[in-house]
């Protein structure tokens, strides 16, 4: 686990017994490069990510998909494909805004807090689609940190735990050139967060004057 995980505030049968790495290799999930993914803000108009001292991580919507969705099977399927993808999108994100500093990784996830999907389908009513869509969002986050939608899972049980179940909501009846947008929120240790905002601030990308700092670290 990782070195703040295990002085974290958790009940014991609750904690995460494997290495979430392992699982990430094993989905298939690319993580990229540092050199890739730890980049300056400068210029940006949103953050991708903001770590808040008590411990919150909130990580801004990425999108994917090509179509609209509605009630036909078919087009669900590719909505919830895309949310997964989306899912690989921001784990990744928040590999790189928990480690890049070299204060954690993923395994000092502790829990995930809040999803909202919002789909891109008619609205007034005409499509009840937005659930099942976000769907592969969510079940994605549980094979990774556990849950009982986990590809991990055996009768709606996974042996490493419920970390990556969450409160969500997902709405339909959005307008865009894609399929869905999720966003997440996910607690880590306090510890951690303060150590990540000591060393290289509370936001990722990196200020330019703190991705100097990190690069000269590495």
């Amino acid at each position: 686990m990782g070195k703040f995980y295990n002085e974290a505030l958790l009940p014991d049968e609750l904690r995460r017994s494997y290495d979430v790495y392992d699982r990430i290799r094993e989905l298939g999930i690319p993580l990229g490069s540092f050199d890739e993914d730890v980049v300056s803000l400068e210029g940006a108009g949103i953050a991708a990510a903001v770590v808040q001292e008590s411990g919150l991580v909130y990580l801004s919507g990425t999108s994917a998909g090509t179509y609209p969705m509605n009630d036909d099977a078919a087009r669900i399927e590719h909505g919830f494909q895309a949310a997964q993808d989306t899912a690989d999108t921001l784990i990744r994100r928040l590999h790189w805004t928990l480690s890049c500093g070299g204060e954690g990784d993923l395994n000092d996830v502790l829990y995930t807090v809040k999803a909202l999907g919002m789909v891109v389908s008619p609205g007034g009513g005409a499509s009840g689609a937005a659930p099942a869509v976000t769907n592969g969002f969510s079940f994605r986050w549980h094979s990774v940190f556990g849950g009982p939608r986990s590809d991990y899972a055996e009768d709606g049980v996974d042996p490493g735990g419920f970390a990556g179940i969450h409160a969500r909501s997902a709405m339909g009846g959005f307008d865009g050139k894609f399929s869905i947008e999720p966003e997440i929120i996910v607690a880590i240790p306090p510890a951690l967060a303060r150590e990540i905002i000591t060393n290289r601030g509370w936001v990722f990308p990196l200020p330019p004057v703190m991705l100097d700092k990190v690069r000269a670290a590495r």
